[in-house]
């Protein structure tokens, strides 16, 4: 088995802080609780049960032999839509305009505090 490798197994236990899971070939992997999904996850139970078959990717291995395993990034960065370069000019042109139309609301309320007129 090498690491990125896709593999399947069931799920043997579920712990508080991850899951042991039997893979094909009788080797044993385990996956912590922070790969399961790329969400918080409170309660592991809610994601596996004991005796789930599971799909998941082969992260590398721990220190007692285990293979380190990982369902979150078997799904891939892909699944959220990354905002594209337009997204993010349109946001900073309203942001700006947002900005000015503030200041010059603030410096109108300033220059009235103080008594200040503008020329015609």
């Amino acid at each position: 088995m090498k690491v990125g490798t896709v593999v399947e197994g069931s799920v043997t236990s579920v712990k508080k802080f991850g899951a042991y899971v039997n893979l094909e070939g009788g080797e044993e992997g385990f996956i912590h609780i922070s790969k399961v999904a790329r969400e918080y996850v409170k309660n592991i139970e809610d994601y596996l049960k004991v005796g789930q078959k599971v799909e998941a990717k082969v992260l590398g291995t721990t220190k007692d032999g285990k293979w380190e395993l990982s369902i979150k990034d078997l799904k891939g960065k892909g699944s959220e839509e990354a905002p594209t370069s337009q997204d993010f000019e349109k946001k900073l042109a309203k942001f700006m305009r947002d900005s000015g139309e503030k200041i010059s609301a603030y410096k109108r309320r300033l220059d009235k505090k103080r008594g200040i007129r503008k020329r015609p």
